[in-house]
């Protein structure tokens, strides 16, 4: 293989975003992936494209802008694997956000997203409330209902993966990388595929492998400079009753936000309920939901939905999100993508949202175009559409 412009680690969606960007761009690239297309923390999300309601109150305005802005490209680009939902958030005696913050947020929400018909709120009814889902009415004082996406992870990947190759993009896997040497012409990136030893060269390379992007820096030479971060462990069960008929927003006793959502698990429509935080230590490959973490679920769930008395979880999953180190709660740290020239020529791209996985892919362009200098565009990615087909 002669010498190549990109090299993208990792086949989850930032990954294939960008190699979708760096193909229509007009530049030479190859994806090298361990196992699956976003077998990792692709796989492993809320299923859900949303601007991040709750990022308001950590101040990320400008995330929760962009994301939805990224989320109304992507419901027209790929109308069958993103679709807006109804979102409904409770609000009880009990619960620690008021009527009037949270009107005022989901103010600022649809303010944020341009006032489009697609992000007003509505206030439900309470002849409606009472047809919701067998939602807890005791000390029920108030329901919102607004509108957010959701798509199936991996089908969205693959998608955008596929749209990579029709623009030239190659994808290698499952393939083991052995090391990668910086030289004068970029990188030589040894690898093993098909029980054979490869290697290839690159003037550029983008680290995409999400949570194992620092154990990737450990087999590059010379060395390189990580930044130094946690990962945060996130939970998810499906449970074998009804699934709702919308997406619930709701408060758990230690005030963070859980979702409820209708999701299909072997070809039924069940519920999922997610998603916990959690401090992760050890190998990103031994993630697995603790007991712990699935009973906190049932219980959130049960609080909210007690005449849901036959629950049985017969399925859970648990993915990592990179998130900065910080003394801080985990809640208040910032979730955009932080791009990191880990050394010149290797561009690593911390943490990240599946809802805004083409914008920063679009950043990562403007970072590595300086060093490739200036090609024929092929497509603009904000046109190229998306479908299971594709």
């Amino acid at each position: 293989m002669s010498d190549l412009d990109v090299v993208v680690i990792g086949a989850g969606i930032q990954g294939a975003g960008v190699a979708q960007a760096v193909a229509a761009a007009g530049y030479r690239v190859l994806v090298l992936e361990k196992n699956e297309i976003a077998s990792g923390t692709s796989s492993k999300s809320s299923k859900l494209i949303h601007g991040g309601l709750r990022y308001l109150e950590s101040y990320q305005f400008s995330l929760v802008r962009k994301s939805l802005k990224e989320r109304a490209i992507l419901c027209r680009l790929a109308p069958d694997l993103v679709k807006l939902q109804p979102f409904y958030i409770p609000i009880y005696k009990t619960t620690t956000r008021r009527p009037w913050q949270i009107r005022l947020g989901l103010s600022l929400y649809a303010i944020l997203g341009g006032l489009r018909k697609d992000n007003l709120f509505k206030r439900v009814s309470r002849k409606n409330i009472k047809k919701l889902d067998q939602l807890e009415q005791n000390n029920l004082q108030k329901v919102y209902q607004y509108n957010d996406g959701q798509t199936n992870d991996v089908e969205l990947t693959k998608a955008v993966m596929a749209s990579a190759k029709q623009l030239g993009a190659e994808l290698f896997l499952p393939v083991q990388i052995i090391s990668i040497h910086k030289n004068t012409r970029g990188f030589n990136v040894r690898f093993i595929k098909n029980n054979k030893e490869q290697n290839i060269q690159t003037k550029i390379i983008i680290n995409a492998t999400g949570p194992w992007v620092n154990e990737l820096h450990k087999l590059v030479q010379p060395e390189t400079a990580s930044l130094e971060i946690d990962l945060v462990q996130g939970a998810h069960i499906i449970l074998d009753t009804p699934a709702p008929s919308g997406i619930y927003y709701l408060e758990a006793e230690d005030k963070r936000a859980v979702f409820v959502i209708p999701y299909e698990y072997n070809g039924e429509v069940k519920t999922m309920v997610g998603t916990t935080e959690k401090l992760f230590k050890g190998r990103a490959d031994d993630v697995k939901a603790t007991k712990e973490e699935i009973d906190y679920l049932v219980k959130v769930y049960k609080t909210y939905f007690p005449k849901q008395t036959n629950i049985k979880v017969i399925h859970q999953f648990a993915g990592l999100r990179v998130l900065p180190k910080d003394d801080g709660s985990m809640f208040s740290r910032p979730r955009d993508t932080v791009l990191h020239w880990a050394t010149p020529g290797l561009l690593t791209l911390y943490g990240g949202k599946l809802t805004a996985y083409r914008s920063t892919s679009e950043l990562v362009i403007k970072k590595i175009k300086p060093l490739l200098g200036k090609r024929r565009r092929v497509a603009y990615t904000n046109q190229l559409f998306l479908s299971e087909e594709t």
